[in-house]
């Protein structure tokens, strides 16, 4: 890509969201220890963290660690390792901001090994797999499902600026941080859905190898998908003085959700509290989840892979747990690429 080096210099920093802070503790206190301190219990060997343990439990760091609770953590290998459901990043987070507040060396040392895992993880072509080093079904896929990359590329930006608490972490991790971001920025513009010849937005995982939009769940078909697109923008946003390409990226994917927003109705419980669809509402203005790669028509997905055009077709238990609908590009439009335009225009 044209300039990489000018581009990342304009780089400015993403703030993440953390887990509580933590006060020093020793490894005798873990069962009813602070967050940091059950970090560095759940940390896998290969540095990265898990979303769930082998019994597919959900990791809670607000629950005390008991015997059987230590068993399961023991259990659960390396291969459970994920940047999904913002595993890894967070840890990382928490812990660089545990380790400004306590001086523990312990919590860096543990952040620390967590970038070892993200830097060994990073395909050449820039993208992140959702696990590593699991290539099971869909996990070796690139993924910027619920931001797995963007929450990723945060924190290798925060390390080569030295900002948002990374400045602790060692010297050597910047050039490293450098590299992954300017591999990271490449594959998001190159993943860019092209329709006839004009960028859209992007789709939530890719083939590692071809860079073709895939599918993940059953119910999650290759699609153009707006809940990780909205984000993807925000992060490009972030970048200053961008250049014409980087540009161009930002503004045809704003084109493209002011093209599909859907005016007039909101996705909701109907007055009975039996099911969920779209409600007439003059004031509100929405997204489906998923579109079309091709017409831009709202997709809806089931459990038995069938992909559907109308959400009232699919599975009652599919229509009322997930997000087939929201307002996630309303705020980018209206407010935030008025004000980067602002600088940029």
């Amino acid at each position: 890509m044209k300039k990489q080096g000018q581009i990342f210099s304009m780089l400015v920093v993403l703030g993440l969201s953390s887990c509580a802070t933590a006060q020093q503790t020793n490894q005798a206190t873990v069962q009813t220890g602070p967050i940091a301190e059950r970090m560095l219990v759940y940390q896998l060997s290969n540095g990265a963290w898990p979303k769930q343990l082998e019994d597919k439990s959900v990791v809670k760091y607000e629950t005390p660690i008991d015997d059987a609770l230590m068993a399961k953590i023991k259990a659960t290998t390396y291969m459970h390792a994920t940047i999904d459901n913002r595993a890894t990043s967070k840890e990382i987070n928490a812990l660089v901001k545990a380790y400004q507040t306590t001086h523990n060396k312990a919590y860096l040392q543990a952040a620390e090994k967590g970038l070892d895992y993200l830097l060994k993880a990073q395909y050449k072509n820039g993208g992140w797999p959702q696990y590593y080093p699991d290539k099971s079904s869909y996990r070796a896929e690139i993924t910027y499902n619920d931001d797995a990359i963007v929450n990723v590329l945060n924190i290798m930006m925060d390390i080569a600026t030295k900002s948002n608490g990374f400045e602790v972490v060692d010297q050597s991790y910047i050039a490293k941080a450098e590299d992954a971001v300017k591999r990271g920025l490449d594959c998001i513009l190159k993943t860019q859905v092209i329709q006839n010849g004009k960028g859209s937005i992007w789709a939530a995982q890719y083939d590692q190898n071809t860079l073709q939009p895939a599918k993940a769940r059953a119910f999650e078909p290759a699609s153009l998908s707006t809940s990780e697109s909205v984000n993807i923008v925000r992060f490009l946003m972030r970048i200053k003085n961008p250049t014409p390409e980087l540009q161009t990226a930002i503004n045809n994917a704003i084109d493209w959700f002011n093209a599909t927003k859907i005016t007039g109705y909101k996705f909701d419980k109907f007055p009975d509290g039996k099911d969920r669809g779209l409600i007439a509402d003059p004031n509100s203005v929405i997204w489906a989840r998923f579109y079309d790669l091709k017409t831009n028509q709202p997709i809806f997905g089931d459990r038995d892979n069938a992909v559907y055009k109308n959400v009232a077709d699919i599975s009652f238990e599919r229509r009322n747990g997930y997000a087939w609908y929201g307002t996630w590009a309303n705020n980018l439009i209206n407010k935030e690429y008025q004000k980067w335009l602002k600088s940029n225009g």
